[in-house]
C-alpha cells in the first residue's frame, strides 16, 4: 500500500524540451545516414553518365554489354552489342557500378 501511494504521488519526470530535441536528433541522423548518401550517389552517377564518350565499353542497368559508337544530342547513345547490331539507349541507362566492375575484371582502368 505504501508503494502504491508513493508511485501515485510522484510527479512525472522530464523536461518540456526533451521530446522535440529527440525528434530533431532523429531527423539529423536520418539525413546523414539515408538522404545525404543517396544524393551523393545520384550526383556521382550523373557525373559518370556525362563523362562517358565514344569508344568506351559499358554495361547498361539491364545488363547489356556494348561499345559506344555514337553519342547523340538528345542524351541517347548508339551502342554496338554485336557485329552489325546497334541499339539506342538513354545515357542514364548506363550503370556506373557494373561498368567499373567490368573494367576491373578485364584489367582496364575504371572509366570515371
Amino acid at each position: 500500500m505504501f508503494l502504491n501511494v508513493f508511485l501515485q504521488a510522484a510527479p512525472p519526470q522530464g523536461n518540456d524540451w526533451m521530446m522535440p530535441a529527440m525528434m530533431l536528433g532523429m531527423v539529423v541522423v536520418m539525413y546523414f545516414f539515408m538522404i545525404r548518401p543517396q544524393q551523393k550517389k545520384a550526383k556521382e552517377q550523373k557525373k559518370f553518365a556525362d563523362s562517358i564518350a565514344t569508344g568506351d565499353r559499358i554495361v547498361t542497368t539491364s545488363g547489356i554489354h556494348g561499345k559506344i559508337v555514337r553519342t547523340n544530342e538528345d542524351n541517347t547513345l548508339l551502342i554496338e552489342v554485336d557485329r552489325n547490331t546497334n541499339i539506342t539507349i538513354e545515357r542514364q541507362a548506363v550503370s556506373m557500378e557494373m561498368t567499373q566492375a567490368f573494367a576491373k575484371k578485364n584489367n582496364k582502368a575504371p572509366l570515371a
